[in-house]
């Protein structure tokens, strides 16, 4: 009588093994790096925790989701300012009397390491499209922050740092 609750317990682990996982989690962490919430640590602390072994591919996958979802956020900066410009039919400006905008021209593309802050990140690697900051050396200084937050969390995950 209760044998499709044994059939559907049995369907739901087979979307519980880690590849889905990982699978999940790419798409997590990419959701998580554009304007869109999402908590990938979340489902990186889920997957390590049931499948402990797959620690440093969770930490590449989750690392990759969230470069390829800046990328498309940069994008998302680069083709306003370029569509704001078309339909105003002016050229855009940049308002560099703004002191965020200032302080992000400023410190350029190293900046961008703070990408892996919540809110703050979004909206830097948004604001670095707008001000078309160079792409290759943007990419680069996001990359080392999203990889050095997975860090932390895979570290902290295996026991090796302690994060009260």
């Amino acid at each position: 009588m209760l044998d499709w609750i044994h059939d559907l317990a049995a369907w739901l682990q087979g979307w519980m093994s880690a590849e889905a996982g990982l699978w999940g989690l790419l798409l997590s962490a990419f959701v998580s790096a554009t304007v869109l919430p999402g908590s990938s640590e979340i489902v990186m602390s889920a997957l390590v925790t049931a499948y402990p072994h797959l620690v440093w591919a969770a930490f590449a996958v989750a690392t990759l989701g969230n470069v390829i979802g800046c990328v498309l956020t940069y994008g998302m900066g680069y083709a306003g300012r370029e569509g704001y410009a078309r339909f105003q039919k002016v050229q855009a400006k940049v308002d560099l009397d703004s002191p965020n905008a200032r302080r992000l021209q400023r410190w350029g593309p190293p900046a961008l390491f703070l990408s892996f802050l919540p809110l703050v990140g979004d909206a830097l690697v948004l604001a670095a499209g707008w001000l078309k900051m160079p792409f290759g050396r943007s990419l680069l200084w996001i990359a080392a922050g999203k990889a050095a937050r997975y860090l932390v969390l895979a570290l902290s995950l295996l026991g090796v740092l302690k994060i009260a």
